[in-house]
């Protein structure tokens, strides 16, 4: 067919990313990329473009393309985080019905006092539960909501900070599924190193990952925003207008503590870690003892591991939370259905993002993608870093899968450095960084989809208002990408990155940057009250 792997493999994400950022409408601009997809595929006959949309299946044998929305549903992948999702819906809903969410908020106002202790909360919480993108984006946002609401700080700013230490954190944990996903791409190709050794070795020339770090730490503590996200946090501070969609009403049980907010989250983290290793064969009956956590989390199946894990965490605080007496039978039961139906925004989308996905790969945007990085590698070697981060940004952006991208790029970056070169490891480092910071901008990815499902915020609010500094953090990684591609070392080139981010900060808060402040002016976090 003649739009496949070419630049028209592009179209369809493109028309639904510049659709929803024009209509402020997810869904719609979903389905009709969905729909230019297929025609391309079907090459304009309604009857094919049906059975595209639907479900089919293009070329044979190993060559085959799945198309649809069956098939999207259908995938084992996609399935178990679907279940998994439904799982963390209930356990929320659990907690919020026993008002456990309520006294876990009125004792983190007891010890978070100000918008900033707020923020930074968001953030080490998100840096500690560094397993998955997934369980990150979804338990932080229930964990901190009460938190962040209490000192009106906008869900936009949660969820930007939901999503800043999901995806960028996991790509610079060695162990998470992340690392998991990596390695196994890496380890499948004739490298001389496995797989988890190149994943930790890229870790300091992770740009992008390490400087949205900094970043966040550096806006939170300098207390400032800029462009869309500025009029968020007004209108939150000022008008206590934060931006949620509303539903999670928080009972209040004077019964409740916060352990039992607590315990459930525990459990679902440590149940969760449990369920990766012993899907990847930690304890493998065949095996003299134990096998290396490492090699556990490279075999694993996270969309196994993780519902896995869910479910016995589910349980467990079921029965905790009636032997509790927190809560009914027949009342706990009733959360069942809540946890679902408040998932199926989420899951909605990302049952659409997913169809889309399958539409590109079906027209071979990888093919197009491998045939541009070839044609850059002839005479722009040590550039070639800044251009794979690039390359990796658009292809991420564009389908909405940072895996999917490294998936397709790391294959065709290996070949082209020494084994033995620092290039080799800078330009996977770039390939990572990149595939990252495409996958955080889109609208269509769906750590980005489960980022506003954590915290409850309506989803092209999240896209727009975080846009802006996910593009900052990715135009100053390129730089770095650029100055590594010469400079080849680790230590020097994180100095710089570090030292050019704060000083785009300063610069920031100096030229366009906005200070919440209350009705009668006064910056947030600073008292009204007067001194003898």
């Amino acid at each position: 067919m003649e739009f496949i792997g070419t630049f028209w493999a592009l179209v369809p994400p493109i028309v639904a990313i510049i659709l929803a950022l024009i209509t402020k409408e997810t869904f719609s601009s979903l389905f009709i990329g969905i729909v230019v997809g297929a025609i391309l595929l079907a090459a304009g006959n309604p009857v094919q473009t049906l059975q595209f949309i639907i479900s089919g299946t293009l070329g044979e044998g190993d060559d085959a393309s799945k198309t649809g929305f069956i098939n999207a549903l259908a995938d084992p992948w996609n399935a178990g985080i679907f279940f998994f999702l439904v799982m963390l819906g209930i356990i929320v809903a659990l907690v919020n019905a026993t008002g456990g969410a309520a006294a876990f908020g009125a004792w983190a106002a007891r010890h978070v006092k100000s918008r900033r202790g707020a923020m930074l909360a968001t953030f080490v919480m998100g840096v500690l539960i560094f397993v998955d993108d997934y369980f990150n984006c979804l338990t932080v946002g229930a964990v901190m909501r009460p938190v962040t609401d209490e000192q009106r700080v906008s869900r936009a700013k949660l969820s930007y900070l939901i999503d800043a230490t999901a995806a960028p954190i996991c790509m610079i944990a060695p162990i998470s599924s992340w690392a998991a996903a990596v390695s196994a791409t890496a380890s499948n190709l004739d490298t001389g190193i496995t797989g988890i050794q190149l994943f930790i070795q890229a870790i300091p020339f992770n740009f992008y990952s390490i400087l949205t770090i900094v970043f966040i730490i550096g806006i939170c503590i300098m207390g400032f925003d800029y462009g869309p996200m500025a009029s968020a946090e007004l209108a939150a501070y000022r008008d206590g207008e934060l931006g949620s969609l509303g539903g999670e009403e928080r009972a209040h049980n004077k019964r409740a503590t916060l352990w039992d907010m607590l315990i459930p989250v525990l459990l679902l983290i440590a149940f969760c870690i449990i369920g990766m290793l012993y899907v990847g064969g930690f304890w493998d009956p065949t095996a003299d003892g134990f096998a290396d956590p490492s090699a556990a989390f490279a075999n694993t199946d996270a969309s196994v591991g993780l519902p896995f894990g869910s479910l016995i965490a589910l349980i467990l605080s079921f029965i905790y939370l009636i032997a509790r007496r927190v809560i009914t039978f027949k009342r706990a039961t009733d959360c069942f259905v809540e946890g679902f139906r408040a998932m199926v925004p989420a899951l909605l989308i990302l049952t659409f993002a997913l169809t889309l996905k399958l539409m590109t790969t079906a027209l071979g945007a990888d093919t197009y993608v491998a045939g541009l990085m070839e044609g850059a590698a002839a005479g722009l070697y040590n550039f070639l870093p800044g251009i794979i981060f690039l390359v990796a940004l658009g292809l991420a952006f564009s389908t909405g899968t940072s895996w999917g991208t490294f998936g397709i790029l790391i294959p065709i970056v290996l070949p082209i450095f020494s084994s033995e070169s620092t290039l080799l490891t800078i330009g996977i480092s770039a390939c990572l960084a990149g595939a990252v910071c495409g996958d955080h901008i889109s609208p269509i990815s769906d750590t980005t989809v489960m980022s506003s499902a954590g915290a409850n915020v309506n989803h092209l609010d999240h896209v727009s208002t975080q846009l802006p500094y996910a593009l900052t953090v990715g135009g100053l990684s390129f730089v770095m990408f650029l100055v590594a591609g010469f400079v080849q070392n680790a230590a020097i080139c994180l100095l710089i990155g570090i030292v050019l981010t704060i000083a785009t900060l300063i610069v920031l808060k100096r030229t366009i940057g906005s200070v919440p402040t209350d009705a009668a002016g006064v910056p947030a976090g600073k008292s009204t009250a007067k001194t003898n």
